[in-house]
């Protein structure tokens, strides 16, 4: 599989499953950064932790804008 497939296939997954791999990926992002700073933490302890925060229900609140949107108050602009 090459990468366009690989995103292709990731763009046809439902939001919740997306979100459900992005949750559970945290305890190894997070390692990978500490270990990366020479500072190691154990994966076991970061899923326990992980697993003591209930997951979002959604990727997104509603009315929440995201930080990188551009807000335009005159039709001008």
């Amino acid at each position: 599989m090459n990468w366009i497939e690989t995103i292709n296939q990731w763009r046809r997954l439902p939001e919740e499953e997306k979100l459900r791999r992005r949750w559970q990926s945290i305890p190894m992002d997070v390692a990978q950064s500490m270990a990366f700073e020479k500072e190691p933490v154990e994966i076991r302890r970061l899923q326990e932790i992980l697993d003591q925060i209930a997951p979002p229900a959604s990727s997104k609140q509603p009315g929440v804008s995201s930080p990188t949107t551009v807000q335009r108050r005159h039709p001008g602009l």
